[in-house]
This record gives C-alpha cells, sequence and structure tokens, in this order.
C-alpha cells in the first residue's frame, strides 16, 4: 500500500477559522476577518469549534490523496462514503487485469492449509481470467472471476468534516485491519498540514471517553453502558 498527500486546500486552518468568523462578525468584508487573524487565534478558535461540535466551516477545506495497493474490499469500503467525498477510481471495464496484483492480508494463514487455499483460489483465479481474455471473452465480463484481492489504484478527496469522521470509524480497533492501516496513514499525513484540526482525530473512543460500539466493543474502552454503571455505583456509594 503507498498513500500520498497529492494537494490540499492552502492554509486550512485559517480558512476554517475565517469561515466560522464570518458567521459571528459585525465586520464588513472577508479579507479584514481573515488578516485579523493570530496563529494562536486560529488554533484556539478551532478547538472551540471542535468543542462545540460546530463543524460546518469544516467543510470548506479538503484533502486529496493517492492511494495504490489496496485491495478491492477497502475500495468497497471507502465509496461507503458520500458526503464530502470525491473518488475516482482505476476501472476494471477497460483497463486489462492479466498484470494484477494482490493484497495477501495477515490472518490467512491460520495453517498450511488455509495457506495454500488462499493462494491457490488467487492464482487460480488469474489464471482463469487471463484464459477468458484468450478465449475473446471481452475484459468487462472477464472481471467477474476476479476476488476481492485484486489491488487497485484511487484518488480520494475529503472535506475536513468527513474525514474527522472517516477517522472515528476507520481508526477504531474494530474496523477491517486494511482499512486500520490506511486510516492512520491518512491521518498521519494530514496532522503535520492541519495539527490543530486533526489533533483529537482518531478512533470514536478518543474524543467521546468510551466506546460507541456497545456489546461489539474491543474492550480497550469502556462503553457507554459500563461508565452508567460506574456513576450509578459511585451515586449509591455517597448517598449511602
Amino acid at each position: 500500500m503507498t498513500t500520498t498527500l497529492i494537494t490540499y486546500t492552502p492554509d486550512p486552518e485559517k480558512v476554517v477559522a475565517t469561515a466560522a468568523r464570518l458567521c459571528y462578525s459585525n465586520k464588513v468584508d472577508i479579507k479584514t476577518i481573515s488578516d485579523g487573524f493570530t496563529r494562536d487565534e486560529i488554533k484556539k478558535f478551532i478547538a472551540q469549534l471542535l468543542e462545540s461540535n460546530h463543524l460546518s466551516p469544516f467543510e470548506h477545506v479538503s484533502f486529496t490523496f493517492g492511494i495504490e495497493g489496496i485491495s478491492r474490499v477497502v475500495s468497497h469500503e471507502l465509496v461507503r462514503h458520500r458526503i464530502g467525498v470525491a473518488i475516482s477510481q482505476r476501472s476494471q471495464r477497460y483497463c486489462v487485469e492479466n498484470e494484477c496484483s494482490f493484497t495477501y492480508i495477515d490472518g490467512y494463514r491460520k495453517n498450511e492449509f488455509t495457506k495454500e487455499i488462499f493462494e491457490n483460489s488467487l492464482k487460480n483465479s488469474k489464471e482463469s481470467y487471463q484464459t477468458l481474455l484468450n478465449e475473446g471473452v471481452d475484459k468487462q465480463i472477464a472481471r467477474y472471476v476476479l476476488p476481492s484481492a485484486v489491488t487497485t489504484r484511487m484518488i480520494v478527496t475529503m472535506n475536513a468534516r468527513e474525514l474527522l469522521h472517516f477517522f472515528s470509524l476507520r481508526c477504531c480497533a474494530k474496523a477491517q485491519p486494511e482499512m486500520q492501516i490506511l486510516a492512520k496513514v491518512m491521518l498521519g499525513l494530514v496532522y503535520p498540514v492541519a495539527p490543530a484540526i486533526f489533533k483529537n482525530a482518531g478512533p470514536s473512543c478518543k474524543l467521546l471517553g468510551y466506546c460507541p460500539e456497545g456489546k461489539r466493543s474491543c474492550g480497550k474502552a469502556p462503553t457507554l453502558e459500563q461508565l452508567l454503571k460506574e456513576h450509578e455505583l459511585c451515586n449509591n456509594k455517597v448517598t449511602n
């Protein structure tokens, strides 16, 4: 997997702060609002926006990533993020996949038998695909035999609000392992560019202080139900 930050809105933190202050400012023009910020004021303003969950100003800045070598499993999960997202993906309909590669995600090597099943399945699918092409089957039809492990390339653009949401879901320990890796790499790319925006970015439990997954929790953070029970016990002790 190779992920790069291709481009992003210049001075994204200032753009967010300017857009937010515009909502409340009596100053006449936008330039006056923008030029009136110091870097410390921008950081404080963004922190206030995040704390109050006033997130619409974050939609004014975007980040564009080049993503290569991810599986079709992950690309199918990525396209489920639609609001504030633009995605372009290499097409199996128009591009020949006879030189395709596969993602060998950790976990398939439970034993020699599962390793053999997994690897032979991928090998056979590639051979079947090539045979179909050789027999004159159109590539948009032949692609049906290819597995989800086939790697793909994408260009993905997300605004900052959606990125925060994306990180909250996909950095979670319960997320699909390959997606977790991608999300953490993307976070590592945007944080140096806009540290005030992404200071608390990460899995939901990092910001909430509890896991919103309930019974599906990984156990690394308490669930809301557990916190409420602890709170009730503490109240009972105080009352008694």
